[in-house]
């Protein structure tokens, strides 16, 4: 079977990704633009087609005769359409469970760098402001410690209750919350508008659909009773930017920590960008799920997975 990898160039280079047992000829190139002319060509002999956010729609999916699976090197599918994909009996892979120590880690990275306002603090260190001050320390923007503090979890999936493993690790309170407007399904599970009051901290591990879109908005940032940091490692649409933007600006919120944005890469314009030099913001370009034992653990499951749907053919 030919499979084409559309997106190579997603994975780190020094991160070995050898065609999966079964595929008889394998070619890769480092990106696809978004241009479905394009992908139809390179794909026109496929069997398979590999792809971690090249977008795949109805209009792709019909015009490939030969396409029997499409294997995403990601967990989320929104890039794909699905239906399309039924139509045409394409089976559908994502990769689940590959990312469960790099997530994780990143989002205590991220949560502990805006806390401590580690960036500001290293900036003030390289351009001579700390040297200027004249004192042994540094402390115009106070530090915030993580123990005794309360950490809200939207999104309670394996990440997440390994984030919750840490947090409690630190001394936090974790609450879980509920679906938005739904009644707790058990004790382990606070409403969701409780868990926006309550928390010190509130991180993002919730999939991006129609309920999930712009979830955090002008609505649900006024009632963060206790002005939390907010941490986002989940997507980027799933926060309405311009309205955190204001949330920062009038002190609703103290900070925001995001891995993801609305575009990716993110644009010129994109309103997060206003606020880049607050001390507790900080932003990484989408690569929490990107340690190299991520990365290694994330092929082993795909080949394995197309391995055997080839097996099964």
């Amino acid at each position: 079977m030919q499979a084409v990898f559309l997106d190579k160039g997603t994975f780190s280079d020094n991160v070995e990704l050898p065609a999966p047992a079964g595929i008889t000829d394998y070619v890769t190139y480092n990106d696809t633009p978004k241009d479905n002319d394009v992908i139809i060509e390179r794909c026109r002999h496929a069997d398979i087609i590999i792809t971690n956010k090249v977008q795949i729609d109805a209009d792709v999916i019909a015009k490939l005769p030969n396409l029997k699976l499409i294997q995403l090197t990601a967990t989320g599918m929104n890039n794909v359409d699905q239906d399309a994909c039924d139509e045409h009996n394409v089976t559908l892979y994502n990769v689940a469970g590959y990312a469960v120590k790099s997530v994780p880690e990143h989002t205590f990275m991220l949560m502990l760098n805006a806390m401590r306002a580690s960036i500001h603090y290293h900036q003030k260190v390289v351009d001579g402001t700390w040297q200027n001050n004249g004192n042994f320390c540094l402390l115009d923007v106070p530090l915030i410690d993580l123990e005794d503090k309360t950490l809200g979890i939207i999104g309670v999936g394996t990440i997440g209750k390994r984030v919750t493993e840490i947090a409690r690790a630190f001394g936090m309170t974790v609450l879980w919350a509920e679906h938005q407007g739904r009644t707790p399904r058990s004790n382990d599970y606070t409403a969701f508008d409780e868990v926006l009051a309550q928390s010190d901290v509130i991180s993002l591990h919730t999939p991006l659909n129609e309920e999930t879109k712009h979830l955090i908005n002008a609505d649900t940032l006024t009632k963060m009773a206790k002005k939390p940091l907010l941490v986002n490692v989940a997507r980027g649409g799933i926060v309405d930017s311009n309205a955190l933007v204001e949330a920062i600006h009038s002190e609703q919120i103290i900070g925001y920590a995001t891995d993801v944005f609305e575009q990716e890469p993110v644009t010129d314009n994109d309103p997060l960008l206003t606020i880049n030099d607050h001390p507790r913001v900080i932003f990484s370009p989408h690569n929490a799920w990107g340690s190299k034992s991520a990365q290694e653990t994330l092929w082993q499951i795909l080949s394995k997975q197309v391995s055997e749907f080839i097996e099964s053919q």
